[in-house]
């Protein structure tokens, strides 16, 4: 029976998956015809159904990449078979993708299908000229490119730039789903983007295995099943958190969750909790009895996965359904939307205030979650530490924490709420993510403890201690630490920011806004590693040029902001000059106080790096005169007499 369900069960999901979602979008009446433009049956069925192949296709794509970058080893068969099942799946994704966007233009523009030019011709105007149709065209693309890729690719570091690549070809069906450009836009791409992403490694990883299950001997099984689980894990928290904020904004009140879009909602939940059975048993009683041999790995634990599956594919088929199904809660503006609202898609806060700046909340569920992992991984480590007798600094310690929880304040608190609307909140999140978060994160010494704390592989496969070392140890890692090409980084991508198009893309883009957070934690990270940090890094500078080397680049920092504070034009004149705010300052001179805090505020960090660096060069110099003074009394201070001897000689010489 094990055999047929090794055999039947990757079958089984997409069987599943097609059953429930016919019976959710009948239920929900998703497939109803609409009043009118109706573009028939085929359309309004297959529609729904090219995109469900399409998540199966990102999810084998996604999950079998990921596999082989930290759990599967290059020595062996199973690397192979899954990069094969992963190009394979790439393959099903670029041509569910094209389908996709096919239905999608017959959906939209009720044009019956044909094979004349006049045909072709108004598709690839869909396809080119059309929000729509460039993200399914865009998604079709990559998933071509990573078809090919997968074939081609086997270096495991290559491997993961591919992986990536192939996640980016979900992001355009982010952008695509319910409330994607109307109300509560931003928090609806980001909840979504992580729910594809993470759905299609539990899934992808799980039909994975089951492929690769032939390749692999029990003990190997039981290495990957363990590794898979810890990666199931992560995907659970992250999809759990992502789909209840996807149904906050979707479902909205409680008497909304009897609609057929909430009991659907319902259902998906119910589902989500018996895969967390599911996994909780697969992680805490079958991997360690495999690995124990207390039970054949062909009896209960392919059941299991099977029924795994089963639920997956409910999920899939339910989910398919609900982008098709309406919404109880209004995804559009009002009909008299405010320039704010027509701007940031969202309605304009109340005047900003200091009560306003500790109550004030929007969460952004991305760095909601690293802060949290961050914090919980890093504890962990340190436990881990302590249960083997090892001592870890607590300064450290706490040290992380604090610029985790203002990472976490700065993402989701009153600066994030503001930012949109105010140019001085969006630079006082520049110079809090750029110089304060990153001393605190340095401070607290993360690669150090990552390396003594993760455990070593031997098997050929690459884990979190061999992707560090594999990073730190890159070509490209050695020249971005490099404490000159750190600290032009840093100053340049000011300027570079702000006086260029990059600006008004991190602002009026969530991608964008995303990217810019990135970016300045990065930039401000490796400048201030090169003058605090302990982390192992290929040079750095003696302490008196540290200090020269921040000295001037403060200078440029202090001219950016007085050039702010002294300017009067309007950096985004579309944007902050258009948002209508009938409270605070004009966005000139909300502009001018925002060059007033990039000068100012921007000092404090400075100061305090300025102080540690001299506190380092003190104690260096302490921490060396002790070890001169221990070898001279180990050799009877003989480099002393050495010395005396040696001008004895030139005085008697002299004479």
């Amino acid at each position: 029976m094990s055999r047929f369900i090794r055999i039947a069960g990757p079958a089984l999901v997409p069987l599943v998956a097609i059953v429930s979602m016919f019976g959710a979008l009948f239920y929900g009446d998703g497939a109803a015809a609409p009043l009118l433009a109706d573009p028939g049956e085929v359309v309004r069925l297959g529609l729904p159904t090219a995109k469900l192949l399409v998540n199966f296709g990102a999810a084998g794509t996604i999950g079998a990449l990921v596999l082989a970058c930290f759990a599967l080893s290059s020595r062996y068969d199973e690397f192979g078979a899954a990069l094969d099942f992963a190009a394979a799946a790439a393959a099903v994704l670029t041509f569910a993708s094209a389908l996709t966007g096919l239905f999608t233009f017959l959906n939209i523009s009720n044009v019956p299908l044909s094979f004349g030019q006049g045909f072709g011709d108004k598709l690839g105007l869909f396809l080119t000229q059309f929000e729509a149709g460039q993200a399914w065209l865009i998604t079709t693309l990559i998933a071509a490119v990573v078809t090919v890729l997968c074939f081609a690719v086997r270096n495991q570091t290559a491997l993961a730039f591919v992986t990536v690549f192939a996640a980016a070809s979900l992001l355009p069906m982010a952008q695509q789903g319910h409330a994607a450009g109307t109300v509560g836009h931003d928090a609806a791409i980001t909840s979504l983007g992580l729910h594809l992403v993470f759905a299609a490694i539990w899934l992808g990883g799980l039909l994975t295995i089951m492929i690769v299950r032939r390749s692999l001997t029990p003990d190997r099984l039981t290495l990957v099943l363990s590794r898979y689980s810890t990666l199931a894990l992560v995907s659970f928290i992250v999809i759990a958190a992502s789909g209840y904020v996807s149904a906050e904004l979707r479902i909205g009140t409680w008497p909304n969750v009897l609609s057929s879009y909430g009991v659907l909602v319902m259902i998906k939940i119910a589902v989500l909790v018996m895969l967390g059975i599911c996994g909780f048993f697969q992680r805490r009683y079958f991997v360690r009895r495999i690995g124990q041999r207390h039970i054949e790995p062909r009896s209960a634990f392919w059941w299991l996965i099977a029924v795994e599956l089963a639920f997956m594919g409910i999920a899939f088929g339910v989910a398919a359904a609900l982008a098709r199904t309406t919404t109880p809660v209004a995804q559009t503006l009002g009909q008299t939307p405010t320039a704010a609202e027509i701007l940031t898609g969202e309605p304009l806060p109340p005047e900003l205030t200091i009560e306003r700046y500790l109550t004030e909340w929007r969460f952004d569920l991305v760095w909601l979650l690293i802060c949290g992992f961050g914090i919980v991984f890093y504890l962990a480590g340190v436990r881990r530490m302590r249960k083997r007798g090892d001592a870890w600094p607590l300064r450290r310690t706490v040290l992380w924490v604090l610029g985790m929880i203002v990472l976490f304040f700065v993402t989701n608190g009153a600066v994030n709420v503001y930012q949109k609307y105010l140019f001085s909140a969006h630079m006082l999140a520049h110079m809090t993510l750029s110089m304060m978060v990153p001393i605190f994160l340095v401070s607290g010494a993360p690669v150090t403890l990552a390396l003594r704390t993760s455990t070593k592989r031997k098997d050929g496969s690459r884990g979190g201690h061999e992707w560090i070392l594999c990073a730190i140890n890159s070509r490209f890692a050695r020249i971005v630490s490099n404490p000159i090409v750190a600290a032009v980084l840093f100053v340049g991508s000011l300027w570079i920011f702000y006086y260029s198009p990059i600006f008004a893309w991190a602002t009026k883009d969530h991608l964008g806004h995303q990217w810019m957070i990135v970016h300045f934690l990065i930039v401000g990270y490796l400048f201030v590693q090169s003058l605090i940090g302990v982390d192992p890094v290929p040079f750095r500078l003696p302490y008196p040029f540290r200090l020269l080397l921040l000295l001037g680049t403060m200078a440029f920092h202090a001219f950016f902001g007085l050039a702010l504070m002294s300017g009067s034009a309007l950096l985004l004149a579309d944007w902050y000059g258009a948002m209508g705010r009938p409270w605070g300052p004009s966005a000139i001179m909300d502009q001018q106080t925002g060059g007033g805090i990039a000068w100012s505020v921007g000092e404090i960090p400075t100061v305090i790096l300025a102080v540690v660096v001299v506190i380092m060069w003190s104690r260096s110099d302490a921490k060396e005169t002790r070890r001169l003074d221990r070898q001279e009394f180990r050799t009877g201070e003989a480099e002393l007499n050495s010395y005396n001897a040696a001008l004895a000689r030139l005085e008697k010489k002299d004479r």
